[in-house]
């Protein structure tokens, strides 16, 4: 389940969500009515999307049983991660902490903060990994890290010295190369129980040298 930014739209991330479609997870990637690019802006909205969330993964999974869908019996309905960028991203806390949805099992928070949904992280443990730049003009990367911090479960932090709120998401290039093959990795081993994919992440995310890895998995 990802959740896009303040006044973007599920295609914005078309390049980050192909890649991770292309390794076998089914993406599923909603506008949300009130803050995405050309709905009423109201921007408190964001404290409700953790249960938009929820309901939306309600429906993809029903279709696991939905005869003649295309997604009939393809769907791994008990390995669910949750990931969204900025709004999105405090969307994502949220689906962890005060909208816990205990279907999920890892959380993905690209340039988020915990503004609104506080970092009381609860029920059983579900691995997260944080991304962001440091020079993030729009969430400090201060207050990302800060929510990081308080995570009490399996978690690193992605970190591009040189990033800014969105590049690494959403301009093709270096940056979105290490930020796609490290989530990649993962999402394979929370989801799927990859031991060697555990194990590339420190590789594929310093590959380059655009990022750092806080990695306490």
């Amino acid at each position: 389940m990802f959740s896009h930014g303040l006044n973007g739209r599920p295609d914005d991330y078309q390049t980050l969500l192909t890649r991770w479609a292309a390794a076998g997870f089914v993406v599923a990637a909603p506008a949300f009515p009130h803050t995405a690019r050309g709905a009423d802006g109201k921007v408190l909205d964001v404290l409700n999307q953790p249960a938009d969330v929820s309901y939306a993964l309600t429906q993809v999974l029903a279709l696991d049983a939905k005869a003649g869908d295309p997604l009939r019996g393809r769907l791994a309905t008990d390995r669910v991660a949750a990931a969204g960028h900025s709004a999105g991203g405090v969307t994502t806390i949220g689906l962890f902490t005060a909208s816990r949805d205990e279907r999920l099992d890892a959380g993905v928070v690209f340039a988020g903060t915990a503004l609104g949904v506080g970092t009381a992280f609860a029920g059983a443990a579900a691995p997260q990994l944080f991304v962001h730049g440091e020079a993030d003009e729009v969430v400090a990367y201060a207050a990302g890290k800060a929510a990081y911090d308080k995570v009490p479960w399996p978690k690193a932090m992605l970190s591009l010295p040189g990033g800014d709120h969105g590049r690494a998401l959403l301009t093709d290039g270096k940056a979105l190369r290490v930020v796609s093959d490290t989530t990649l990795e993962f999402l394979r081993w929370t989801l799927y129980g990859d031991a060697a994919a555990k194990r590339r992440m420190p590789t594929d995310a310093t590959r380059g040298g655009v990022a750092t890895l806080d990695d306490h998995l």
